[in-house]
């Protein structure tokens, strides 16, 4: 169960982290707390699934990244094994099993094309991939999603 505390923390995480050499010692000023407090919470809150990553968002073409999103065809029995190793690269952000030919779906981002199409590779390779087709963006499309709790 999340506490006010947590909700107050997660609502200014999403948008507000600071930028600075010690940005959980000033979000612990804000929330009249100290740094370690808010460390340990959000170790916390991340064992328990509410948290998934802090990190900062970056426009990663103009960093000369590459992306894509990956349809894969996973034979049945082998939903998880290939998930859990699609997981363990570099890059991968999300994965997500979908209804449908191609049940299997994530995104990756790359620093460039030759390490994409290894890692692509790697994954066509995979005991239970039958297929797999990467759609690169024609065009980007970003929405900002904001959760308030209260």
């Amino acid at each position: 169960m999340l506490t006010s505390f947590d909700k107050e923390l997660l609502n200014i995480l999403q948008t507000k982290l600071p930028i600075s050499p010690r940005p959980f010692a000033d979000l612990a000023e804000v929330l009249g707390t100290d740094e370690i407090v808010v460390i340990d919470r959000l170790k916390e809150l991340k064992e328990q699934g509410y948290l998934r990553r802090v990190g900062p968002f970056f426009d990663s073409v103009k960093l000369g990244y590459a992306g894509t999103l990956i349809a894969t065809k996973v034979m049945e029995g082998y939903m998880e094994s290939v998930a859990l190793a699609i997981n363990e690269y570099p890059g991968v952000t999300h994965n997500y099993e979908r209804e449908g030919k191609f049940n299997l779906w994530f995104t990756l981002l790359t620093p460039d094309m030759e390490t994409q199409d290894k890692i692509l590779a790697e994954i066509r390779n995979l005991p239970g991939v039958e297929n797999l087709i990467s759609l690169k963006a024609n065009r980007k499309y970003k929405v900002s999603v904001q959760f308030e709790l209260k």
